[in-house]
């Protein structure tokens, strides 16, 4: 944590392997070395929050294990959340006319509405990236400023970033950074970062048939300029902690490939719903 003055947000920085391990690392780290604040949705007798500006660094994204134990949630929501932002399988879910979603991230990344018109921002990356590898120009967009500063839920991702670097054997490593206003560290980071890592794996796969080389998955940059856990939230939390003292990180995780047949089951429950 850098050096700064005890009224300022502390600024973190944190590394790991794996998507569990570097979550892990952020979670305990903004728990220990986080500012108490207040937040809006606070109840009478709440505890402050913890927060940070948070920046988590995932080495090998797409390296087993993937999947943190601990996150809140079962194996079937974390197929149906990746699903919803890697394919869009409930974008007709918005209507906020009648007091449902407002907004998904595969409709804002995918089919942004502006000006009368729709852009898909993720084409536009594979597109530029496949023409000139090392443009600082790839990203994508969620916020709407005519929208969502007045919705009571606005898009906690604001962007995300690519770029390829070459690699000596001939081909590339493609990296990727998300950038967050806002984020509930305990309860919602770990589902989205699967959810954008799968996003990135798929992309890679999807330069790599255009460019025609080997794309390898790079590293993956989570930034939060508010990375926080809820006071609410702190009984429930003390067994999070026991849990990292009293098992190792084995126990503390499990493989995609454990997880496959719940994943199976999300699938045949996503099926339903179209039927």
């Amino acid at each position: 944590m850098s050096d700064l003055c005890k009224y300022d947000i502390p600024v973190i920085l944190v590394e790991g392997e794996t998507l569990p391990e570097a979550w892990e690392k952020g979670v305990l780290e903004t728990w220990q070395r986080g500012v108490d604040v207040r937040t809006e949705y606070d109840k009478a007798g709440d505890p402050p929050s913890k927060d940070a500006t948070l920046v988590m660094v995932v080495k090998e994204p797409d390296k087993e294990p993937r999947i943190h134990r601990a996150f809140p949630g079962g194996l079937e929501d974390l197929e149906v959340y990746r699903q919803e932002v890697v394919d869009g399988v409930h974008d007709h879910w918005i209507n906020p006319q009648e007091g449902k979603w407002t907004y998904t991230y595969h409709k804002r990344l995918f089919q942004y509405e502006i000006e009368g018109g729709v852009v898909d921002q993720i084409n536009y990356i594979v597109e530029k990236l496949s023409e000139a590898p090392h443009s600082r120009r790839a990203q994508a967009i969620t916020w709407n400023p005519k929208l969502d500063p007045l919705t009571e839920d606005p898009p906690c991702l604001q962007r995300l970033w690519f770029r390829l670097l070459p690699t000596e054997d001939g081909g590339f490593r493609f990296n990727m950074n998300t950038h967050w206003r806002s984020r509930d560290g305990y309860k919602a980071a770990f589902m989205n970062i699967f959810a954008l890592t799968s996003l990135q794996m798929k992309l890679a796969g999807e330069l790599e048939k255009k460019i025609g080389a080997k794309v390898e998955v790079g590293r993956y940059v989570d930034i939060s300029d508010s990375f926080h856990i809820y006071g609410s939230y702190k009984d429930e939390f003390q067994k999070f902690l026991d849990s990292v003292n009293r098992r190792s990180f084995q126990e503390r995780t499990w493989s995609t490939d454990f997880a496959s047949p719940f994943f199976e089951d999300a699938r045949k429950r996503l099926a339903r719903e179209t039927k």
